[in-house]
């Protein structure tokens, strides 16, 4: 007996399960390398302390080491949850539970990241953040491989799963909009409350909070698809029987999938160049103010929005592979576009360059936002027909690893080539402590200054407040002279346009007629 369509609602509350995932992924993509890997200020801005020092070892920036491990760990979580998963049997299904146990979790070891226990350069802060990034992952993990598990499962026929992979592409790029509005809550909050008299710890605090309300919300919105899906109710699914290690065998033998997984690794890497990067290629190339951002990605993504109609009709009318294909192309020019913006010598405003590279960025984005799964649904179809075994975890779980480590690889890569252009040791560290480095000549200079005020009997409050005074003068001071990286930040446009061209070149062997014939020729037996 087939089971009945999912109802409009219900698409719409699986789709709200993708917005708070989406959140919590895009405010480490958005925020934890420039969060720990932060600019040097512009004059007149409050400075930021250094919690971690930049570099590890080989040139290899710390926070793309500790990145890299994550995604190692992911490596091994990914296919153990995702055949949990496919042969989990219970009254509530196989997916609907996992995603029960992962979405709490996650959204408090996301925000545990962001909350370091020193204020100042220290190994017990990279420390904590390793270890909440491995815990953030595991339950994002847990939450995220059976969800996308959900797609053919919930989708009955191809344009079911088109239908439910445009939905989840919408959230997901509201997700990227709610992500990058940490900056505006951090100055809301900043501007109402008063943390601390230094003005970097005030920094801090803002954006801590900012983040844990935008985690609470993500927190929220994942629970969706657990209370409104009865799994049982409109999945068409049958729990695997398949041993583990013959179940990844059979998967990554699949010619298609593998394809389709390694041009996704390639994408997802130029990808989070470009969101790991964008808040560097305001401040630092188009020196604008970070707030931009958020207007940035919030037009982007709505003019993507308007395209996704287009999208739907041109992927029917043309195919979906020649679709992505054209996206890749246009990411391709955009990516190498990056190098040249706010440069002196382009005779076009800076905001006006900002608003044309998210208005083409657009159109790739609300192509790969919504192909891609339905693609992937497709080709696990086809191989269920073909073998009998229902497998949808593990193949979904096989493109969340390639996601993972193209955006590992783009973390470690984008946070190492950003350093180039700083000196030996600009590239250590700015300071040992939130306000210990001081400017010998201004140092000095200044305890000089104190030292004759205390001696001819000046108010100890005085001095104690004219230091606190100085010290944040000089911190600002000292870390403007931290000029460096401008040419590593323009360098990762062109290699992410590598990857791009990459993408393109294994994405173009997979056989979309012929897998599109088989299912059709197999269910009308």
């Amino acid at each position: 007996m087939s089971k009945p369509s999912l109802p409009f609602g219900k698409q719409i509350s699986y789709a709200v399960g993708q917005l708070g995932w989406s959140t919590l992924i895009n405010i480490i993509g958005l925020h934890q390398v420039y969060f720990y890997l932060p600019p040097a200020p512009k004059t007149g801005e409050d400075c930021f302390p250094d919690l971690i020092e930049k570099m590890a070892f080989w040139g290899l920036s710390t926070i793309g080491v500790v990145a890299a491990v994550g995604r190692l760990w992911d490596a091994i979580t990914d296919p153990i949850v995702a055949n949990s998963s496919d042969r989990f049997r219970s009254k509530f299904g196989r997916r609907i539970p996992y995603l029960a146990l992962g979405g709490i979790p996650a959204a408090i070891f996301c925000w545990l990241i962001f909350l370091p226990p020193n204020h100042f350069i220290s190994g017990l802060n990279l420390v904590w953040m390793t270890v909440f990034m491995l815990l953030f992952y595991l339950f994002l993990t847990i939450y995220v491989t059976p969800y996308f598990a959900l797609i053919p499962e919930l989708g009955h026929t191809p344009n079911e799963r088109l239908n439910l992979s445009t939905y989840i592409s919408v959230t997901y790029a509201l997700g990227i909009i709610v992500a990058s509005t940490e900056p505006m809550i951090a100055n809301v909050l900043s501007a109402s409350f008063s943390y601390s008299p230094d003005p970097a710890i005030q920094s801090l605090f803002s954006r801590q909070y900012a983040l844990g309300i935008l985690c609470g919300f993500a927190a929220i919105c994942m629970y969706f698809p657990v209370f409104a899906i009865k799994e049982k109710t409109y999945c068409e699914s049958e729990p695997s029987s398949v041993p583990f290690r013959e179940a990844i065998v059979l998967t990554f033998k699949n010619k298609n999938f593998l394809y389709f997984a390694l041009s996704d690794l390639c994408y997802f890497l130029a990808l989070t160049v470009l969101t790991t990067g964008i808040s560097y290629y305001v401040t630092v190339l188009l020196r604008l103010e970070r707030e931009f951002v958020t207007q940035l990605l919030t037009i982007m993504l709505l003019v993507s929005f308007a395209f996704y109609p287009v999208v739907n009709i041109v992927a029917r009318k043309v195919g979906k592979k020649r679709t992505v294909l054209f996206g890749f192309y246009i990411f391709l020019i955009l990516f190498l576009s990056i190098f040249f913006i706010g440069k002196d010598s382009l005779p076009i405003p800076s905001h006006i360059q900002g608003y044309l590279i998210v208005a083409v960025a657009a159109v790739p984005i609300a192509i790969l936002g919504i192909l891609p799964n339905a693609i992937l649904a497709d080709i696990a179809e086809l191989d269920a027909l073909k073998t009998g075994s229902k497998r949808e975890g593990l193949f979904y779980a096989g493109r969340t690893f390639m996601q993972k480590l193209g955006q590992t690889l783009a973390v470690l890569i984008f946070s190492s080539v950003i350093l180039i252009g700083l000196d030996k040791e600009s590239k250590k560290h700015v300071s040992p402590n939130v306000t210990g480095i001081i400017a010998p000549s201004v140092a000095e200079t200044s305890s000089k200054e104190l030292q004759v005020k205390s001696e001819s009997g000046s108010d100890a409050k005085n001095i104690r407040e004219n230091n606190k005074n100085l010290i944040e003068k000089i911190v600002c001071k000292v870390e403007e002279k931290e000029n460096g990286g401008e040419l590593g930040v323009r360098l990762t446009g062109p290699l992410a346009s590598g990857f791009c061209l990459l993408a393109i070149f294994l994405f173009g062997k997979y056989r979309e007629e012929e897998t599109l014939e088989e299912i059709a020729k197999i269910r009308n037996k």
